[in-house]
Formats: C-alpha cells, structure tokens, sequence
C-alpha cells in the first residue's frame, strides 16, 4: 500500500514538472492582458502601442492594453502582483512601480523586488523642459534666474506625488538652489493642461506628449532631459549642456510578470520585444516620440532596478516625499 501511495505522488510531482516547460513551450495560447497603471494617453502607452501590433502577429494572439489607475500606479501593479505567474497578465510598469513608490507611500501591499519577474525595458523616455510661452526664459539658465528671483511664486507640475517628473524637479531645485511649488496632477494629461493654460510654470514631460502644442508654439523647450540630444529636436540641449553636469531627467517603462512565471515565458517576450524594437516603423515612431529604445535581457534589468532602487531611495529622504 505505501510503495502504491509512494508512486502515486512520484507520478503526480513528475508530471507537473513537466507540465511546466511544456505549457511555456505551448505558450501562449489565449488572449495577453497588459496593465497601464496610469492615466491613458500617457508615455507608457504611447510607446507601447507602436509594439502591439507586431507582437500579437508575433505571438498569434490578442493583446489587450488595460488601463487600471490610482494610488500612483500601485492599483495596477497590485493587480498583476496577485495574478497568476502564467504570462497571461503583464504590467507596463514605470520607475514608479518597481523603484520609487516603495519609498514614497506607507502602506505598501506588496514588495516589488519580491513581486515581480523583470522581463525587459521598453523604452527609455527622457524628459524635456516645457514652460509655458509666458514664463520669461529661453533657457533653463534663465528659468532658474527667474525662479531665484521670485521664490515661492513659480509651480510646476507633475504627474503625481513621488512620481519622476515630481522628484527630477526637486533634484533640479536642490541642485540650483530654487524654491520652486509642486503641484501634483492625476496624470501626465492633467499636468500637461495644467502648463498649456499657465496655471504651473514648468512641466517635466515626453516629448511624444507635447510635440503638438510645441510645434504650435503653444509650448517653449528649455531642455532635455538625456545625455544627447534628441534627433527629433536638435536644436534643444541638454540639462547637462545647460550646466547641470551628470543630471539627467529620465524614466522607463518596461514589461514585468508576476513572480513565478516561467523562465520560458520570460525569454519569449525578451526575444519579441527585442524584435519589434528593431522594425523600421517603430525606430522611426521611437525618433519622432523622442524615445530611446529598451531590449534588456531580463538578468540585466534586474541589475538596473537594483540601482536605481538604491539612487531613488536616497533621493526620496533627501527630498522628504510623501505620499498624501
């Protein structure tokens, strides 16, 4: 009876293990949800649409692009974190879910070193400088004169508490030694109309974001911020042109799963990702948008949050940032 019940359970412990390679391998064989933790019509999903095309031809399979907002992206991602590890449920995540938030709010529901697999980055997506055309500067240089000369009284805007944008402008004000007033929108649309009608001064944003209004003058570029120029706008600097040496002004966004998914899976969206980013029309949509393309292997990836995580971290007690 016992070797009976001994090999009952041998059977059923070998036939998961390989279940599981052979459902990587079968992979995948029902429609993809993709979380967007922000507000639509974001960077994320900006440059993230360009892919999806290719990848549901790729995979042979519908992807569907859910936007679940709140608590500065941390819905969306507590979403995905408690989804099965099956690669049928992804997150679009930013800086803000795998690095900064964990930083910033108190009541964190999950780790995110712990609750995700990385799979890779999508795209690199620098910041450029907007004012409003009324604000009297032409340069960051002279924005930063501007603000010295009245303290306290000059707003910027920014996605939301702790976000990026947020926390890029307080490194900049420490730096140049401003009193500069945040003003926390719901997301990047909200922030962005915020600086067209000139209630805040300054917006940290993607270029994909503003380049209308900024061709139609209804918005100035001070300065990117990369460490080269954006070919897509040439004429502009960069912060550290501008005389901010080593600052840069970036964010990502990239694909992670729920941890546990297989390292099969894991490899086939590397590899597709990879690939897309490669396709012509997408390099020219990633130049006009003003996005560096990603591509990391998941291995490296990690080595990435692990560092920024460190940075941020420092950066969020210096600045005292909180979630309110």
């Amino acid at each position: 009876m016992k070797i009976r019940l001994f090999a009952a359970l041998l059977a059923l412990v070998s036939a998961a293990l390989i279940a599981g390679p052979a459902a990587a391998q079968d992979y995948p064989t029902k429609p993809i949800r993709i979380v967007n933790p922000f507000q639509a019509g974001g960077a994320g999903e900006i440059a993230f649409r360009p892919l999806m095309s290719i990848l549901e031809q790729r995979l042979g399979q519908k992807i569907v692009l859910e936007n679940r907002t709140g608590a500065g992206g941390n819905v969306g991602a507590q979403a995905v974190a408690s989804a099965a590890p099956d690669g049928y449920t992804l997150l679009l995540a930013a800086s803000n879910n795998l690095v900064i938030n964990q930083f910033v709010f108190a009541n964190m529901t999950f780790d995110p070193a712990k609750a995700f697999a990385p799979i890779t980055i999508v795209a690199d997506i620098p910041s450029v400088f907007y004012v409003n055309p009324q604000v009297p500067a032409k340069t960051l240089q002279e924005f930063i004169s501007h603000a010295k000369a009245n303290p306290g009284k000059i707003n910027y805007a920014s996605p939301g508490n702790g976000s990026t944008p947020h926390l890029n402008v307080e490194l900049l004000a420490q730096l140049s030694g401003t009193r500069l007033v945040h003003v926390p929108y719901r997301g990047q649309p909200d922030a962005m109309n915020a600086v067209l009608s000139g209630d805040v001064q300054l917006l940290l944003g993607g270029l994909a974001a503003g380049r209308g209004n900024l061709q139609a003058g209804k918005l100035r570029a001070l300065a990117v911020g990369s460490r080269e120029r954006l070919k897509s706008l040439p004429d502009v600097p960069t912060a550290i042109e501008s005389g901010f040496p080593d600052f840069e002004a970036t964010n990502f966004f990239a694909l992670v799963a729920p941890a546990g998914t297989a390292p099969a899976i894991i490899d086939r969206w590397v590899g597709e990702i990879r690939y897309a980013l490669q396709q012509p029309e997408v390099q020219k949509r990633f130049i006009d948008s003003g996005f560096f393309p990603g591509g990391l292997s998941a291995a490296d990836f990690r080595v990435r949050l692990n560092r920024e995580t460190k940075l941020w971290e420092g950066l969020v007690k210096a600045a005292g940032v909180k979630a309110e």
